[in-house]
């Protein structure tokens, strides 16, 4: 639908906690384990794949048509194509590309030093420490909406940080789309369940944006999976259909569980995604060439005992090394790992896992990291204390990523040495001074006192101090100005649109 052209304002708007840069520009070199050796024999793996055995095109006779109009080989619904058309594809897609969001001192660029972190996405239940786990709803997706847009370290909203399981599926995304637009002003993912769906959300962002910057820009990304092993269902290509032929960004996601829906083996399990993901990615230039694309992996391994996923484990800890390297070989923007466990509570087990899986992701260099907060329960449930608790940590990752080791004169402080004697100390020389505030990263929970200290404030635990300080964040919080017609015209957009639909609760 046409939209009139609509300029929508950079505002600082400083949010209660704290700010901090809008994305993280990275100085930090990628951590590349895998030897040329080993690299090129994932890529002959990825093209054997490609070539060999293919990729099935499931349940859209019109995706299918495509492949065969543009020359791959359609035997039923697999499509095979020569690796080197699938990667000369694949290199129309940028290697790095803008997010705008509605307020422009908050857009995200995505691909080549550059990372971002997004929320944890699809959890059914969420749980805090005073209401316990339970379903989501949409009072519980809206608060977790203000404190992703109060969190400086959370740069990008996500979509379904819950379900909110009190609003039928049939209209669920218009509220959530709602929620992100007004609630905050970061920018955000779009539905893709349904083809109405992803259109829903490209009309409401095209009411934010208007049609003219709308169709200069990338404004909201489609997140799909593939339907592994080896399958792309209409889900994933109808969605591309909406998004892409628009101009926005899809982010393609294979989800392997190693054992299940790809080979026992690490090596043949990232080849795999990387071939499921590409042939997306080409499927994708096909309909638009240089529409923005994210190349996904997660990767997991599972107890072969149970079935059950688990987090943090070496193997898709080294999962995450490889697709870094060869999505950058690839040129493509990569999205992988977050803040990942298995545990029900935030405990022990949450943070090792927690911390394994996203500093792996950290080093790889993922470009956009979905789950990077809240994650419990194998991403079943939502935890607000875990959401604080892992940006928290997120802060840090940030530091290390963009900062790195500062040599320069002022870092080496030799005034300071010039002005301290022998065995004195520096806590009040001019040097200190210039850069206390500034000279280290100060976590906002964590409890660095003696234990005097502590049992004084109430020797309250960490999951104690996270529940304070999110609902302390939540009656601080503030919405982000809006132009006023802008929200009335989105309100009967939804309104309209909920008339038109039956309520459907699957």
């Amino acid at each position: 639908m046409a939209r009139r052209s609509r300029q929508v304002r950079a505002r600082g708007n400083e949010v209660a906690f704290g700010s901090a840069a809008p994305y993280i520009q990275r100085s930090l070199p990628f951590f590349d384990p895998l030897d040329e050796e080993q690299i090129t024999r994932l890529e002959q793996q990825v093209d054997w794949i490609l070539q060999d055995i293919g990729i099935a095109y499931r349940d859209d006779p019109e995706a299918l048509d495509l492949w065969r109009r543009e020359g791959a080989v359609i035997d039923g619904d697999i499509v095979k194509a020569p690796s080197d058309w699938i990667r000369s594809l694949c290199a129309k897609a940028p290697r790095a590309f803008t997010q705008l969001a509605r307020n422009r001192e908050r857009s995200v660029v995505i691909g080549g030093q550059n990372q971002v972190f997004a929320p944890i996405y699809g959890a059914p239940f969420v749980r805090d420490l005073e209401g316990g786990r339970r379903y989501g709803d949409m009072a519980a997706f809206e608060d977790l909406v203000r404190l992703t847009y109060m969190l400086p370290s959370l740069h990008h909203g996500g979509f379904v940080t819950c379900e909110p399981c009190d609003v039928p599926v049939s209209k669920r995304h218009l509220d959530m789309l709602l929620a992100h637009m007004t609630l905050s002003d970061k920018p955000h993912l779009g539905a893709i369940t349904e083809m109405s769906r992803a259109q829903d959300s490209v009309d409401m962002a095209e009411i934010v944006f208007g049609t003219d910057v709308m169709a200069e820009n990338c404004v909201i990304m489609g997140n799909v999976n593939t339907n592994s092993p080896l399958l792309v269902d209409k889900v994933v290509t109808e969605a591309a259909r909406v998004y892409a032929t628009r101009g926005q960004g899809m982010v393609v996601v294979p989800f392997i569980l190693s054992g299940a829906m790809g080979p026992v083996s690490t090596a043949a399990s990232v080849a795999q995604a990387m071939a499921e993901a590409m042939s997306v990615c080409a499927y994708v230039q096909l309909l638009r060439p240089g529409a923005p694309f994210v190349l996904g992996n997660f990767l997991s391994s599972m107890s072969l005992k149970s079935g059950a996923p688990t987090f943090g484990m070496p193997e898709p800890v080294m999962s995450n090394y490889a697709i870094g390297q060869l999505a950058r070989r690839a040129g493509l923007p990569l999205r992988c790992g977050g803040s990942l466990t298995a545990s029900k509570v935030e405990d022990a087990q949450a943070a090792y896992e927690s911390a394994d899986s996203m500093h792996s992701t950290m080093l790889a260099g993922a470009n956009f990291v979905l789950h990077a907060a809240g994650w419990l329960e194998g991403g079943l449930c939502t935890g607000f204390e875990k959401l604080v608790m892992d940006a928290d940590r997120l802060g840090s990752y940030q530091k290390v990523l963009s900062a790195g080791l500062d040599t320069s004169e002022e870092a080496c402080a030799r005034d300071a040495y010039q002005e301290v004697e022998a065995g004195g100390h520096f806590l009040r020389c001019a040097h200190t001074m210039r850069n206390y505030q500034t000279a280290f990263y100060e976590p906002k929970l964590s409890d660095s006192e003696n234990v005097e200290s502590w049992e004084d404030a109430g020797s309250n635990d960490m999951r104690q101090r996270a529940f304070k300080r999110w609902t302390q964040m939540l009656r601080e919080y503030q919405a982000p100005p809006m132009d006023e017609g802008v929200r009335e015209e989105l309100l009967a957009f939804v309104a309209k649109r909920k008339e038109e639909l039956p309520d459907a609760w699957y």
